[in-house]
């Protein structure tokens, strides 16, 4: 957004506490209050009432050449106050400061010309709260009241109740404008939010969505590919019979897993995910050397580990062309090593996901070639990432599979 922020990340900082939130321009506004067109009727309900007896008083007495001066800078002045939105636009700042500067030596004018009453400098100083920083706004303001108590001063008019009044009004619309700034700033924050909170949701539903069907369908087909081949062999066909039973079954799971990562309530089992790698592997014909149990790996990182596994897994059936998969645990790491035909490390989406994961819980993700070939992708989570309670976040962190 450009505003300033604290040494708190994500807080946005709205008052006159910070250096640069007193030269800040007014923020563009979200929607709420008059627009500048309809801002003239409300500015013409505020000055006609004012301006209206000078004016009578103008065409039935005549006109004096002074009289003809305060009429011509009072239709200016008026004129300044109905339309001065138009000028609150990002292209034309220059334009402002000239145009609240003009409107404050008009107010100025136009009190020495009405002996000294200063209830008509309100209107520009009005105006200047709300179209410069806070700081240019209190020292323009602040000079001309200045300027207005020299001359009482002078001219020996010591009753300052008049003076006082203006003060107190053009004090309260100081801080109302800050106040309009506020709330503009918290409205543009809000709605940033919305917006990565939208976007955050999208990348978590395509990343659950990719471990989920990736996985399934790699199996579905490897399954599938098996049947027939078994099929037009005519060798088997109970065991043809068995595949496509198996593929059936795994399709009804990914339709429930689908169902429930939507409603954000899937959850990963490491356990599941050795069973299902296994089957998986067995209909593509790889060898599968996996652990038969699972108690040793830390219970906060099984979820995280079983989105490795499937990951990794699916992979091997994908691309590695391999006839061996060897899968090694520990409390805090887990190695997925094939003798498939390797190659450089390619930073899909899928390893940009898990290392995502990993990092939530302060661990790493490497993917090598071993020096006898083929591929290891490794998970690690140092022991001081558990001893300090580092956990799997229910909402994932951002970013997603492919």
């Amino acid at each position: 957004m450009g505003e300033p922020v604290s040494d708190y990340p994500g807080k946005v900082e709205t008052g006159l506490n910070s250096r640069e939130n007193w030269w800040a321009d007014m923020p563009p506004r979200t929607g709420r209050g008059p627009r500048p067109r309809r801002w003239v009727f409300f500015g013409l309900a505020f000055i006609v009432p004012g301006f209206v007896p000078a004016a009578v008083d103008l065409a039935t007495d005549g006109a004096t050449a002074k009289e003809l001066v305060i009429a011509v800078l009072l239709l200016f002045y008026g004129s300044c106050y109905v339309l001065f939105p138009l000028s609150l636009r990002p292209s034309r700042r220059k334009t402002t400061y000239v145009f609240s500067v003009l409107m404050l030596l008009i107010g100025l004018a136009l009190v020495f010309l009405h002996d000294n009453n200063p209830y008509i400098l309100i209107y520009a100083t009005a105006v200047l709260a709300f179209t410069l920083p806070p700081a240019w706004s209190l020292i323009l303001d602040g000079g001309a009241l200045l300027v207005v108590l020299a001359v009482h001063l002078v001219v020996g008019k010591y009753d300052f109740g008049d003076l006082i009044a203006v003060i107190s009004i053009t004090a309260a619309m100081f801080f109302m404008a800050n106040l309009v700034r506020a709330v503009r700033k918290l409205e543009a924050a809000n709605q940033e939010i919305a917006t990565l909170a939208v976007a955050g949701e999208r990348e978590r539903l395509a990343r659950d969505l990719h471990d989920i069907l990736g996985h399934s369908l790699t199996t579905i087909t490897v399954k599938a590919g098996l049947a027939r081949r078994i099929l037009e062999s005519g060798k088997d066909d109970s065991r043809a019979l068995q595949e496509i039973r198996e593929v059936e079954s795994l399709t009804r799971s990914a339709l429930s897993d689908i169902r429930a990562t939507v409603s954000e309530y899937r959850e990963v089992s490491l356990s599941a995910e050795v069973a299902g790698a296994r089957a998986a592997l067995r209909a593509a014909e790889i060898d599968a050397d996996l652990p038969h149990a699972v108690d040793n790996v830390a219970p906060a990182l099984q979820r995280t580990f079983g989105y490795v596994l499937r990951e990794a897994v699916t992979n091997v059936l994908r691309h590695s062309g391999a006839k061996r998969v060897k899968v090694r645990l520990g409390k805090t790491w887990l190695e997925v090593e094939d003798d498939g035909e390797g190659g450089e490390a390619m930073a899909g989406n899928g390893l940009r996901g898990l290392t995502e994961r990993l990092d939530a819980v302060g661990g790493t993700l490497t993917a090598t070639t071993p020096p006898g070939g083929g591929w290891l992708v490794r998970a690690d989570v140092p022991e001081s990432a558990l001893r300090s309670d580092v956990a799997a976040p229910l909402s994932e962190p951002t970013g997603g599979c492919a």
